[in-house]
């Protein structure tokens, strides 16, 4: 609030509390995670999925077709149990109150749109490039950060992805333990080193 974070949470549960949820859910409905957003919308009377076990979800599921809804019904219905995980999970305790922002990528599914703002009474907003908010966010506290500091910065820029990065092995035999060390090297260069159980080996050079 006033552009500071005052609280935060991280899912605690299974994959029931976040978008892979959906993904399997889909999976099993034979279709497209895209499909599943438009089937949501589609809606007009979703049904109770119980969606805190991805076990207990297919079952539901299954019963629920069997007893003859439709699959926009039982999509729409996931989305809302998703949106039960998330609020009794990650915003257990909170205070939420507009302006409310979705990020991350469940923020395409435009039925888990629907579904929060039918839940919290408010409309949601979806901010453009929602999927990288996070990574933009980051960025720009590091830039503001290093104009702060006035030096450099060891970040190697994408053209890392370029750069020629090697791995190996070997046995330090300064003593009865053997230890095998792990190595990384950049264009020949000896970057880091770990795996022994003491310093012996970086005393003994093998």
């Amino acid at each position: 609030r006033g552009g500071i974070v005052t609280d935060f949470g991280m899912n605690t549960v299974c994959a029931a509390g976040t978008g892979s949820f959906l993904d399997q859910q889909a999976q099993r409905l034979n279709m497209q995670i895209e499909d599943f957003s438009k089937e949501a919308l589609q809606s007009k009377k979703s049904v109770r999925i119980a969606g805190r076990c991805t076990v207990f979800a297919e079952s539901d599921m299954i019963h629920k077709q069997q007893m003859g809804h439709h699959i926009e019904d039982i999509a729409y219905g996931l989305c809302q149990a998703l949106v039960r995980n998330f609020l009794n999970n990650v915003g257990l305790g909170m205070e939420i109150r507009p302006p409310i922002v979705f990020q991350g990528g469940v923020a395409f599914n435009q039925g888990m749109v629907r579904a929060f703002e039918e839940t919290l009474g408010t409309r949601v907003i979806v901010p453009p490039h929602h999927e990288v908010l996070g990574a933009i966010g980051v960025a720009l506290l590091t830039h503001e950060e290093m104009a702060i500091r006035g030096n450099g910065t060891r970040f190697k820029g994408f053209a890392a992805a370029e750069t020629n990065f090697r791995t190996s092995s070997f046995e330090c035999k300064a003593c009865p333990g053997v230890c095998e060390i792990s190595q990384v090297f950049e264009e020949g260069k000896v970057l880091a080193r770990w795996g022994g159980r003491c310093d012996l080996w970086e005393r003994a050079g093998t």
